[in-house]
């Protein structure tokens, strides 16, 4: 089934949202704002996983760090706690802004609140849904952003951030990140993190 209009219309306003990040991230030699390449790498990464799924799953995908920026991580202590609650506040902040913009769009309540649900992370590894944004948003991370995450910190950090990951997907979300195209150094810390237990 091709898109809905309304999808595609809430797809534009999510990309134009996340357009405005003043972050640049470069990729096969062009700019983008960072977190509208983001948003485009976790649809591209739920069609290649399960493309078979609710539409509330696909706007919840597109927009899981929507206007992420406008809330640094420096605005909170620098701490284990600090992180904790800026994560939270995030969540929070993402649903919100993803609220309005459907809402403009013209979604009935019915399909809002299913994405407020799935932004806020609510029943992890219980609901199938849920669940699937969780292994998308790993499997990004692993794809795309783990590597350079892995040159800037010790291996005993990387290996418990891979484990951490690693536990929060489905048996078949771990099944597809072993089919990523991940090379060299990153692959050998993945399957060490794996080998050595989660």
């Amino acid at each position: 089934m091709p898109p809905s209009a309304m999808l595609q219309k809430a797809f534009h306003l999510f990309d134009e949202a996340n357009g405005k990040d003043p972050n640049i991230e470069v990729f096969e030699g062009k700019s983008y704002p960072k977190e509208l390449l983001y948003a485009i790498r976790m649809t591209d990464a739920l069609n290649n996983f399960a493309p078979e799924t609710s539409e509330a799953l696909q706007l919840a995908v597109r927009c899981q760090h929507i206007s992420r920026w406008e809330i640094p991580r420096e605005e909170y202590e620098m701490n284990r706690v600090g992180y904790l609650k800026w994560r939270q506040e995030l969540k929070r902040f993402h649903a919100q802004k993803a609220s309005e913009i459907l809402t403009q769009v013209g979604y009935g309540q019915e399909v809002i609140d299913q994405v407020e649900f799935l932004l806020l992370k609510k029943q992890l590894k219980k609901n199938l849904e849920t669940q699937t944004l969780e292994d998308v948003i790993c499997l990004v991370f692993l794809q795309y952003y783990f590597e350079p995450f892995a040159k800037k910190h010790p291996e005993d950090k990387v290996i418990d951030i891979v484990q951490k990951t690693w536990r929060k997907m489905s048996t078949e979300g771990q099944k597809a990140a072993l089919k990523l195209p991940i090379q060299g150094d990153a692959l050998e810390l993945i399957k060490k993190a794996v080998a050595d237990g989660t």
